[in-house]
């Protein structure tokens, strides 16, 4: 599925597939932006455009806290442990943005990617009928 070229009706269908998404996808959403934003931030650090790099990982900041604040703890075994990743992942960023270093930005993608990949590979499984 390709989306509209026109910045107008582009805006429309994200806003539109996000209204209609599942959680499960919305979290997928989440976690692609991330590394869509990581990835951008990284290679503005390495392209010395510091305005850019501000803004990318400034964005994925957000949606780590976006991701800690609707993370429930209490439902499994392991959501302490990813509270506390989105947590040191976050001050990785802040510390990559202060310093100025694409490598530590790299080592949270390398981080994001795997959870990324589980996260769809749940969705899919969540969403195909048994």
């Amino acid at each position: 599925m390709t989306t509209p070229s026109n910045p107008a009706l582009r805006e429309r269908y994200l806003r539109d597939a996000v209204a209609t998404a599942s959680p499960a996808k919305l979290l997928v959403m989440l976690y692609d932006r991330l590394v869509l934003d990581l990835a951008r931030g990284e290679q503005a650090l390495r392209d010395g455009d510091n305005t850019e790099a501000r803004a990318q990982l400034q964005h994925a900041q957000d949606i780590l806290m976006e991701l800690r604040a609707s993370l429930d703890t209490t439902l499994w075994d392991g959501g302490p442990g990813l509270a506390q990743l989105y947590s040191f992942l976050l001050t990785e960023l802040i510390q990559a943005n202060v310093r100025k270093e694409p490598d530590r930005v790299a080592s949270c993608k390398t981080l994001v990617e795997p959870l990324r990949d589980a996260w769809r590979e749940a969705a899919t499984a969540a969403a195909t009928p048994a």
